[in-house]
């Protein structure tokens, strides 16, 4: 008997069953993902990648045994070019649903998309007259159909789901190797007829970077969901700005770590005035033209955060920065910038003065300007 070499790892049936392998292992970390996805957020793009790729998974469970039995009947080949383009169409499909809203009019058109393959996929069994020959040819002309037509279903994805979604480059780099994948199959099959054994290890390769990609592409998806969930838990919806909660924290970290920061109060003028006369959407754009005002003045020089209602805080924790000068210049772009005015105070660190204290004498110097006239800055 002789002994396993390196390079039957590489190429023939071995080599063919361990690439294989190696793809339902990707698939498999793929899977466990999304169904984790499926189970925590309960969206159907995430039921239509698990389930496409629960065929995949078939689809090369079923290459596995072609490879070791050395035989495939024409029902069993049809049920693996049938697999491969459901598994295409569903990938697709839920790549798209997870960035957009289920519509009737997309639902028809993916609904479509699964009649027109169902009908394509008929021509496997029908065979014109004129086009008869030896079985041979027979077994290769059966497929061809549906294999030109899996070419139409990548164009189309490249054409209504690729400007529809995110992570544009990884979709495309998924479906450039699918169309490479493809193209190196059409032409190991119908030109040299599966002998020439680059192109078979390429079919097998290409499949492995391109399923690592959908991986990643599902990872990131993972990163997005966790990055939004954690903004959401920091920010204020409306303005963007860091919430309460964040704000006094970082207030507490720096005067913990005694660094000379500031803290700026600020409260609108005569807000309820505005809500009442002007409606509460107006009032919220004011909201979120002041919150804008403060993000960029305050830009790699501090922090800014809603407190609650109209009142808005900015932590200053660049040192450098005169933090009076800034005050006054953000009161002075609000009054000329948008229909409102703000009464701002201010307040520097000392020695042994707490986060409450600190932030309470900034809201007291702010009171302080809201009663003695309005659209000013005191500093406490």
């Amino acid at each position: 008997m002789n002994g396993l070499r390196l390079e039957d790892l590489w190429l023939g049936t071995l080599g063919a069953v361990v690439s294989y392998l190696i793809i339902e292992v990707i698939l498999l970390l793929t899977l466990l993902v999304s169904i984790r996805l499926l189970v925590t957020r309960r969206k159907i793009g995430y039921f239509s990648i698990t389930l496409s790729l629960f065929i995949l998974m078939a689809q090369h469970y079923q290459l596995i045994y072609f490879e070791l039995t050395h035989s495939t009947s024409d029902l069993a080949f049809y049920w693996a070019i049938l697999l491969k383009l459901l598994s295409f169409l569903l990938v697709n499909l839920g790549v798209y649903q997870l960035y957009n809203p289920t519509r009737l009019r997309d639902g028809i058109v993916f609904l479509l998309c699964f009649a027109v393959t169902a009908l394509f996929s008929l021509s496997y069994w029908y065979i014109p007259d004129w086009l008869q020959g030896s079985s041979e040819q027979i077994r290769l002309l059966r497929p061809l159909g549906i294999e030109l037509f899996l070419f139409l279903i990548i164009f189309v994805s490249f054409l209504l789901v690729n400007p529809r979604i995110g992570q544009n480059i990884k979709y495309q780099l998924m479906l450039t190797l699918y169309f490479c994948t493809h193209v190196i199959h059409m032409a190991n099959s119908y030109v040299f007829d599966g002998v020439q054994s680059v192109l078979t290890k390429l079919e097998q390769i290409i499949p492995m970077v391109l399923y690592i990609v959908l991986f990643l592409f599902i990872f990131e998806r993972v990163i997005e969901l966790m990055q939004a969930i954690y903004n959401s838990s920091i920010r204020d919806g409306l303005t963007q700005l860091y919430n309460r909660k964040y704000f006094y924290n970082r207030v507490r970290q720096h005067i913990e770590g005694r660094i000379n920061v500031s803290v700026l109060f600020s409260d609108i003028d005569n807000f309820k005035k505005l809500n009442d006369t002007k409606g509460h959407h107006m009032g919220d754009q004011v909201l979120k033209q002041v919150a804008n005002i403060l993000k960029e003045e305050t830009d790699q020089i501090g922090i800014c955060g809603r407190y609650g209602g109209e009142e808005m805080v900015v932590l200053v924790t660049d040192t450098e920065t005169d933090a009076s000068k800034l005050a006054e210049r953000i009161r002075a772009r609000i009054e000329a910038e948008t229909i409102v005015t703000v009464s701002m105070g201010l307040s520097r660190y000392s020695k042994n003065v707490t986060a409450d204290e600190l932030i309470k004498q900034a809201d007291e110097a702010m009171y302080k300007a809201k009663t003695s006239g309005k659209n000013k800055v005191v500093a406490c």
